[in-house]
């Protein structure tokens, strides 16, 4: 039986990777930095999951040769440039320019209403879940959510399946028991290894990615019930019984 729904929160419950790129651009302005990120570096930059790893990653593209020999430098400028970064994408968020996708707060209250669990397993940081949520749902919004993972409380990103290995664990449900939602191939990946049948809604910067392990790809969650879940969830139970 269907029981959880777990979601992903960056580019899977609402389009904000155009409002994090502005976010990192308007970052470095504000340091002095000359870097300029344009949509085809970022979409190449998203392979690294986090924001915080996305910039030391960058840096070591643009410096090979810099040396940073006891690594406080650096980390400072990354902590400096995130602090910036994602007070810029909170006040985005709050001026309207981050909107939820498609069918994804129906299918929450759905799913809410049939006494189905809902859950969180994102590695970006509470504050960003926290600014995108409240405008979403409303300053109540935890309530919503059995159990928020995050960034603070899964620090190893995806594809790593740490934060829905966790999720799983504070639900008390076995994987079999729940559908994930996903956007992107390394987060596909995290819920497969986790043992989560995944849906998969790509978007513009992830629309390349190879989902062939996803049990559905849809363009979004437009006109998606419970039913159509369950359907789906029911479908991956009877598959071990058939091939046996």
């Amino acid at each position: 039986m269907l029981s959880a729904l777990i979601f992903d929160v960056d580019g899977t419950l609402a389009d904000t990777e155009h409002a994090h790129l502005a976010a990192f651009n308007a970052a470095f302005a504000a340091e002095g930095l000359d870097w300029r990120w344009d949509e085809a570096l970022y979409t190449e930059l998203l392979t690294v999951s986090g924001g915080k790893e996305r910039l030391r990653h960058y840096w070591q593209l643009v410096h090979p040769q810099v040396q940073d020999i006891d690594g406080t430098a650096l980390q400072a400028l990354i902590d400096r440039l995130h602090e910036v970064k994602t007070a810029v994408y909170e006040q985005a968020v709050l001026d309207g320019a981050v909107q939820v996708r498609p069918g994804v707060l129906a299918l929450i209250e759905a799913a809410r209403t049939a006494g189905l669990k809902l859950a969180i397993a994102t590695t970006t940081s509470p504050v960003n879940i926290a600014a995108l949520l409240r405008a979403a749902i409303g300053p109540d919004w935890r309530q919503t959510f059995a159990v928020v993972e995050d960034a603070s409380t899964a620090p190893r990103k995806k594809p790593d399946p740490q934060v829905y290995r966790q999720t799983l664990q504070r639900l008390g449900l076995p994987a079999q028991r729940c559908l994930a939602f996903e956007d992107s191939a390394n987060g596909l990946q995290a819920a497969n290894t986790a043992g989560l049948a995944t849906v998969v809604t790509p978007n513009t910067f992830t629309a390349h990615h190879d989902f062939a392990d996803a049990l559905r790809v849809l363009p979004s969650l437009a006109g998606v019930t419970l039913a159509d879940l369950q359907s789906w969830h029911a479908a991956t139970l009877a598959q071990p019984a058939a091939a046996a």
